[in-house]
């Protein structure tokens, strides 16, 4: 029978045998106490299955607090697997069984799920990404190289006739991709559809004059029938890139925007630090990234370089690279995704960025990069561009710029940040 399998990193006062076979009873047949009703022909049938337990440590005090207790904490990884037939495909039901009261047992100091081994049937259900890389520079008119995008800044406070105007500097400027702040939605101050119309007319006037359609992503995060209402919306208004918080709508909600979506979905993951951040209880990004795009996300953001925030580059790199690899190493649509870098992004991080995917096939979202360029936000983008460009022919940017260009300009501004894939 097909078995989906979960790999954890686990630490326990009860030995990691024990630890493993409470796991595996707990998320499938078993209970406090063995049942009449549960057959030995049941847990064979749709009990979960220790596969393997390897130590790798011990502690002497635990990781985390701990109802139960002992002289010696024990740190392993363990894999256990699940018939198919408990859960079929369905993507919240995995969840629940994956990543549900394992992180609440007694027998557990510490338990952090760090991949999911997924079988070809997963690729099959689900619809995937409608678009992707492909289908993105398909929608901008068959755009070459990375897209140089930017967030609406300040987050919060513009109206929509300010976001307008920004925008309004911002395709003058020769930007490819714009997205709302994930914290800008339907706030009675900047309200949904009187922001898309207004930046939307902006938008379109320009793609009349120039030929070129900058892509904006529009936050449509909300109840499921408003994000529909948002997206007939923005149909009408030849808008063409729906932005998610996916963890704030959960994946029947990212999965709701997919069905009905005749939009790129991107995909921003609001809030991911609470799974991520602790080494000792979470979820591994490999995890949830599969589950998203599975759902449906065409885009999906992966930090970056340097960043300003605590995941070390190495993290973002293999975040990167994962949102690109087939979502189940057995078969199916591969669901690939276009992975967005952003926060404290420069001319510094473009190189590295695109050297560690080996293609341009990403989205790069530069904030200060852009707004904060000595020349204006036009050099701003100018010099990410040129950046591109001196990545994508293997030169140096220090080689690449010449004297006072807006390259140069910013390689003076931005500090060149040390970037260690090894991390």
């Amino acid at each position: 029978m097909t078995r989906i399998t979960a790999t954890y990193d686990i630490e326990t006062p009860v030995g990691l045998d024990h630890a493993a076979a409470v796991m595996a009873g707990e998320q499938s047949t078993g209970t406090f106490i063995r049942l009449a009703s549960e057959t030995d022909a049941l847990r064979q049938r749709s009990g979960a299955r220790v596969e393997s337990v390897v130590e790798t440590g011990t502690a002497s005090h635990p990781a985390l607090p701990s109802r139960k207790t002992g002289a010696t904490y024990h740190r392993g990884r363990v894999t256990i697997s699940w018939p198919i037939g408990n859960f079929g495909t369905s993507l919240p039901t995995l969840l629940s069984t994956i990543a549900g009261n394992l992180f609440e047992l007694a027998e557990l100091s510490a338990i952090r799920l760090e991949d999911v081994d997924l079988p070809a049937d997963f690729a099959h259900a689900h619809p995937g990404p409608q678009f992707g890389a492909t289908g993105t520079r398909a929608l901008m008119g068959g755009h070459e190289g990375p897209l140089i995008g930017t967030i609406i800044k300040p987050s919060i406070g513009l109206s929509p006739a300010e976001t307008a105007d920004l925008v309004q500097q911002l395709v003058v400027a020769g930007i490819d991709f714009i997205k709302d702040d994930e914290l800008q939605a339907n706030g009675p101050d900047c309200p949904f559809d009187a922001r898309l119309t207004a930046v939307m007319r902006v938008i379109e006037d320009h793609a009349q004059k120039t030929g070129k359609k900058v892509l904006y992503a529009a936050n449509i995060t909300d109840e499921i029938d408003t994000m529909w209402r948002n997206l007939d919306r923005m149909a009408e208004l030849g808008a063409t890139c729906a932005m998610v918080c996916v963890q704030s709508i959960g994946l029947s909600g990212l999965r709701a925007v997919r069905d009905r979506s005749p939009a790129l979905i991107h995909g921003h993951r609001a809030g991911w630090g609470l799974y991520s951040r602790s080494p000792d209880i979470g979820i591994g990004f490999g995890v949830m990234q599969k589950l998203w795009r599975l759902a449906g996300v065409d885009h999906l953001h992966v930090n970056g370089l340097a960043n300003k925030f605590t995941e070390s580059d190495g993290t973002v790199a293999a975040a990167a690279r994962a949102v690109r690899q087939p979502v189940s190493a057995h078969g199916g649509p591969a669901c690939r995704a276009m992975p967005v870098f952003s926060s404290g992004q420069t001319v510094w991080q473009v190189g590295a960025s695109r050297a560690l995917l080996g293609s341009d096939d990403f989205i790069f979202c530069a904030g200060g990069g852009i707004m904060a360029h000595p020349g204006g936000p036009g050099d701003g983008v100018r010099s990410l561009r040129d950046a591109a460009e001196a990545a994508r022919a293997g030169i140096a940017l220090e080689d690449h710029a010449r004297p006072g260009s807006p390259l140069a300009q910013a390689m003076a501004t931005f500090g060149k940040p040390r970037i260690d894939l090894d991390t």
